[in-house]
């Protein structure tokens, strides 16, 4: 077959198919525009998922009759000052959109600079520019787009249903409207719920702003980024810990101002937040990066979506300090989620209305009395009452006075321990709810890694060596790993041909489950690989050690232990949350007591 020339309209179709896949693309396009314009207030209108409509109403700067004439022919910007690619400033450059749009639906713009008598308005059918004439409109632009695809059956039938398509332009609004907070944006039309998100200025804009995108009890869980190195400039706001995901929709990277996904920031995020969270968990984070234009590629995808850096290892690396340092500014601080979500635990569930109301004790939970059980304090005065069922009550309550100086510890003063395993203190402002294990796991954890970066982990000698029974696989990889593993502070050998005897283990870890701890690492470099790549996971190993010699669930403490557990949860970075991402306590303020007991509002 011999080589042809494309006509022009099948050439603006191609292109399309680069720009415009679906109406929120459309979307993304044409807001980009208005705000390259200088607009401060959007508004978005849909009909049909925006199928049927979009309109994009701005107060910009406006084009005259020349620029509105070019605005809608391909390969035509204002966005460029010369002909380099490799200082873009604005969000879009191409000068393709409104042409590619007119390729595959009917299309007008109607446009009014700042002093002129009157709008004028061209309208684009087929790709086909139609006459310009005078429109009555106040100053900015006005873009309309109908029935996109009508033409185009075969891509009109891969869209989504109308709830869909609005929902992903929903989407697209929200990302514009974070990364411009100086913008008023409002949603509207006959296939969505209104929105409208007013202006932000001042010091707290981008966090107002996030507010209104992503919701109140985001910003309120989450710490400020703030660095600036290697000439990248880091912003945002980042989720404790505590208030991670089960997916990555509450994840946001932004670069000089244009929405990405970005394999680089989202490894980054990930490293960032590798000793906080299990693999199947998404911390939440609003992630803004200010870099030189020249040290980064965004014409690198038609939707600019994607983009390259010079220095990818820079941005990586500012991105995550930027990330450890405002987790670590936070102290012991974990998300306040966690207290509403153990409030609506004790929350009795709403009887059903067709049920009569219990009028009295049901013969099958009254309780039935007895004597306290032995060791109990005598100073505790509650009922001496039994639930059916229950062998002994499940809390041992400790009868001390509460210190003068608790108003000094933002942990309060341990009160009692429930369930050999909780830790409830009381605070001047309410109580807290410690679980021992996970809060003492995160403390061995962190002073270990302190201990690696001062030199080495210092480790005890066993009398007599511990002798752990494996299979042959397991011995084979720990006798390869034991050089690495001694460096922590674990001395291990082959003893025989199916163990492995333990002469040393960290001082850390004090009475550890040495046979379990071994285990479990031989389970870890079953799942790493080689031994090769041990370097590279010291803090996983780590982890799994801490895990190991940390206060067990199920042994008693103390009243001096639980409140030396509680000022060192307070002088460690990090100790809201274990090292697998769970909270390690929930404060209940008196508020949320009185609540519980209907007292409150």
């Amino acid at each position: 077959m011999p080589i042809r020339q494309l006509p022009q309209d099948l050439v603006n179709r191609i292109a399309a198919g680069e720009v415009v896949e679906r109406p929120a693309s459309v979307v993304k396009e044409l807001v980009e525009n208005a705000i390259d314009a200088g607009a401060r207030r959007i508004t978005i209108t849909t009909s049909g998922g925006g199928k049927s409509l979009i309109r994009i109403l701005d107060d910009g700067c406006g084009m005259d009759e020349a620029d509105l004439r070019l605005s809608v022919v391909r390969h035509a910007t204002s966005k460029l000052a010369d002909d380099g690619l490799e200082d873009i400033r604005t969000l879009g450059f191409r000068g393709e959109a409104l042409a590619s749009i007119g390729s595959v639906a009917r299309l007008s713009v109607a446009s009014r600079p700042e002093g002129a008598a009157s709008g004028l308005k061209i309208t684009v059918s087929g790709s086909q520019p139609g006459p310009i004439v005078p429109e009555a409109m106040n100053r900015g632009t006005i873009v309309e787009v109908r029935d996109l695809f009508a033409d185009v059956p075969a891509r009109l039938k891969f869209l989504k249903s109308d709830k869909a398509e609005a929902g992903a332009i929903t989407d697209v609004a929200k990302k514009l409207a974070m990364a411009n907070p100086g913008v008023q944006f409002r949603l509207d039309g006959p296939d969505r719920m209104p929105v409208d998100w007013p202006a932000r200025s001042g010091p707290g804009a981008l966090a107002a702003r996030l507010a209104d995108v992503m919701g109140d009890e985001f910003v309120a869980n989450a710490v400020t980024l703030g660095l600036m190195r290697h000439g990248v400039v880091v912003a945002g706001l980042a989720g404790l810990p505590t208030f991670s995901r089960a997916n990555s929709l509450l994840q946001h990277y932004f670069v000089n101002g244009r929405a990405v996904r970005d394999k680089v920031l989202l490894g980054a995020v990930r490293a960032a937040y590798a000793d906080y969270l299990f693999r199947d968990r998404f911390p939440a984070i609003a992630l803004f990066l200010s870099v030189d234009p020249g040290e980064v590629d965004v014409n690198v995808h038609p939707a600019k979506t994607e983009l390259r850096f010079r220095d990818p290892g820079g941005v990586r690396g500012a991105v995550i300090r930027a990330v450890g340092e405002a987790l670590a500014a936070a102290g012991h601080r974990a998300s306040g989620s966690t207290s509403e979500a153990l409030v609506d635990a004790f929350r009795a569930p709403e009887m059903d209305a067709a049920r009569p109301a219990a009028t009295g004790w049901h013969p099958d939970i009254e309780p039935k009395f007895r004597a306290p059980a032995q060791g109990y304090s005598p100073a505790f005065r509650a009922p001496q009452a039994g639930i059916a069922g229950l062998a002994e009550p499940s809390a041992r309550v400790v009868a001390e006075p509460l210190p003068d100086a608790v108003a000094e510890h933002p942990l309060g003063a341990a009160r009692a321990q429930m369930f050999e395993n909780y830790i409830v203190a009381e605070t001047p402002a309410g109580l807290v709810l410690v679980d021992q294990h996970a809060a003492h796991e995160r403390l061995v954890y962190e002073k270990m890694k302190r201990a690696l970066a001062d030199g080495g982990i210092a480790s005890q000698r066993h009398l007599i060596p511990v002798v752990v029974e494996l299979p042959e696989e397991d011995c084979e990889r720990l006798a390869a790993a034991a050089p690495v593993l001694e460096g922590l502070g674990l001395g291990l050998e082959r003893f025989g041909p199916r163990a492995v005897a333990v002469r040393e283990t960290p001082a850390l870890l004090g009475q550890a489950d040495v046979a379990g701890l071994v285990r479990d690492l031989a389970d870890g470099l079953a799942e790493w690989g080689t031994s090769a790549a041990l370097s590279d996971r010291l803090e996983a190993i780590i982890g799994r050690m801490a895990c190991h010699g940390s206060v067990r669930s199920g042994r008693r403490l103390r009243p001096e232990e639980m409140n030396a557990l509680l000022r060192e949860m307070e002088a460690t970075p990090h100790s809201g949350q274990c090292i697998h991402g769970r909270p390690t306590y929930v404060q209940l303020s008196l508020r949320d007591i009185e609540r519980l007991f209907g007292r409150g509002k």
